[in-house]
């Protein structure tokens, strides 16, 4: 029997990319969608794409009876603060979640009240899953909540966290400079996101502040053995539809070789088939993974600084959002991990 999927809040990018994976997979199928712009339209008539693919399948509004009738398992890809009464009506119905806005992501109720705002279901984050299955596969697994990560911190805790657990590198004074197509901005209006706003520009934003830094620092300090770890991140928008090119500058812990430091997240991510860790001389670009889960990782040791330069490239669509969601439900329920999201990426 197909895993039953609800949607709440389907009519975002990140609903669409839900639905569009979704249609692929052989053992789940979407049973209900969510929005309250939307209520009453079909799925397809809002994104013309999935014509004949969701012909039959319409927006409603959210009711906890019908989607608990409905669903084994729910996405919730709401905004912040609007994702933690939902969520807290799901799990205390028995159902299983995956929570794509920042709610859950914190263990510190005080940390996600600083950056976010007031916490109002803070009795869950103890039991909440951060959901990077290549870090965490098994605690997935039996996981009710699962806390999908952020796009941003996709692309920078993945290439850090085995090389700071394994000592490669120092814990103190990595940068992280990244870069994210505007559709990591989500499909509201606004003004800075116009065509002619973002056109031909390149611009970093959010320095210093970003919120997707206590995400970062948080599965860092947990490699660092829980030694707090602070980064200095700035993010920036790039005239792309989609993708995260992230570069991170860390200083060396010991006299190694660039192959040696590849050798490193080669065997942490043995079998991992979504870390993709390129040869030597070879870097990501966001070309190669657009459309697709992949993350993929260069590395090249600079001797003059005695650092070690990492770029690491994901779709902050897929492997920064809806796919790592779908990998996060083949875990839960048993399933091959890459049922549905095993696509190649688009080139061109």
């Amino acid at each position: 029997m197909a895993i039953r999927c609800a949607i709440i809040g389907a009519s975002g990018y990140t609903g669409l990319e839900l639905l569009r994976i979704l249609s692929f997979h052989k053992e789940a199928e979407v049973t209900c969608t969510t929005s309250r712009t939307h209520k009453g339209r079909s799925v397809s008539s809002l994104f013309p794409s999935l014509n004949k693919i969701y012909d039959s399948l319409f927006f409603e509004d959210y009711s906890l009876s019908a989607v608990a009738e409905r669903a084994d398992v729910v996405f919730t890809a709401v905004p912040h603060q609007a994702a933690m009464d939902c969520v807290k009506e799901l799990i205390s119905e028995g159902l299983r979640a995956i929570d794509l806005s920042a709610d859950f992501r914190l263990k510190d109720p005080s940390v996600y009240e600083a950056w976010y705002g007031e916490h109002r279901a803070k009795e869950l984050l103890p039991s909440a899953v951060y959901g990077l299955t290549e870090l965490f596969y098994h605690q997935i697994k039996d996981a009710a909540l699962v806390a999908n990560p952020g796009c941003y911190p996709t692309s920078a805790i993945l290439p850090l966290y085995p090389l700071i657990k394994e000592k490669v590198i120092a814990a103190e004074g990595i940068v992280i400079d990244s870069k994210s197509g505007v559709s990591g901005a989500g499909r509201s209006a606004s003004l800075s996101l116009n065509f002619s706003e973002v056109n031909e520009g390149f611009k970093a934003y959010k320095i210093c502040s970003h919120r997707h830094t206590p995400e970062i620092e948080e599965a860092l300090t947990e490699a660092n053995g829980g030694s707090k770890v602070c980064v200095n991140f700035t993010p920036h928008l790039v005239p792309i539809t989609r993708g995260i090119l992230t570069t991170i500058y860390a200083r060396l812990n010991a006299d190694i070789l660039t192959k040696d430091a590849i050798s490193c997240l080669r065997d942490y991510y043995d079998g991992a088939l979504f870390v993709r860790v390129l040869d030597e001389g070879v870097f990501p670009d966001v070309h190669n993974v657009r459309g697709s889960n992949f993350c993929d990782i260069g590395l090249m040791i600079c001797k003059r600084t005695n650092s070690l330069i990492i770029v690491s490239a994901i779709d902050n669509l897929i492997k920064g959002a809806s796919g790592q969601a779908v990998q996060n439900m083949n875990v839960m329920f048993g399933l091959d991990e890459s049922a549905g999201i095993l696509g190649v990426p688009l080139f061109p």
